[in-house]
């Protein structure tokens, strides 16, 4: 198990189960080599921080701006939450030293892998929300996250989900997603089209949207929300 005091201190937090601080850690690919030893991956923690980090950025974005529309609080939030956000905020914090890894994903790289590190940090989350609960977590989110809103605005650093998605696929899959138009309906004036994304030959998602640009980053949006093709 991990030594944890300098994170702790970093992020203020003490935890009553640290078991669960150390299982934020346990990626996928150790498993393969201690599948003897009864341990869990950190997939789950993450799959609850990423609720959690979107409701907390949900609420403060609707609180803070209040004259911003849908769209606009739409874009501000995927720029907060993005991979490559997440991955630089987790290497503030120097999370990628307390992973627990493969032999083969510590021989490539992976404690600097922007996806693992996003990952990561959403699993970190999820085990502060279950340690201390939702008031606790927003604390840490608010700290380490959503402070950086304002040079993401004054910079103009809006994610493109088109742009994000494929930086995932490449760093993750050596791959460029691809996009295809699977349908339109509707007159002319008020068309509706529908847009797959894919990788290789393989429909990963779809999305709607009055433009076929749009149906893409409708299609890409949808794609980085869903986790299960990203294993």
């Amino acid at each position: 198990m991990n030594t944890y005091g300098s994170l702790i201190k970093k992020i203020g937090i003490k935890f009553e189960d640290e078991s669960l601080l150390d299982k934020a850690f346990i990626h996928r690919s150790y498993l393969n080599e201690h599948r003897k030893e009864g341990i869990e991956s950190n997939e789950r923690l993450e799959f609850l921080g990423d609720a959690v980090l979107e409701l907390i950025a949900t609420r403060y974005l609707f609180n803070k701006h209040p004259g911003k529309a849908e769209g606009e609080l739409t874009n501000l939030r995927s720029a907060l939450v993005q991979g490559r956000h997440l991955a630089e905020v987790s290497k503030t914090m120097d999370l990628g030293k307390y992973l627990y890894l493969s032999n083969g994903e510590e021989n490539s790289g992976g404690r600097e892998k922007n996806y693992i590190l996003a990952n990561t940090l959403e699993a970190v989350i999820g085990a502060i929300y279950l340690d201390q609960g939702f008031e606790k977590a927003s604390e840490f989110v608010n700290k380490f996250i959503l402070s950086r809103l304002d040079e993401i605005i004054e910079k103009n650093l809006f994610a493109d989900p088109k742009s994000t998605l494929q930086e995932f696929v490449q760093e993750r899959f050596e791959k460029t997603p691809t996009y295809s138009i699977l349908s339109e309906e509707g007159p002319d004036h008020e068309k509706e089209f529908e847009a797959g994304v894919y990788i290789d030959e393989k429909l990963i998602s779809s999305g709607k949207g009055s433009s076929k640009q749009k149906a893409e980053s409708s299609a890409a949006e949808n794609a980085l929300k869903d986790k299960s093709w990203q294993s």
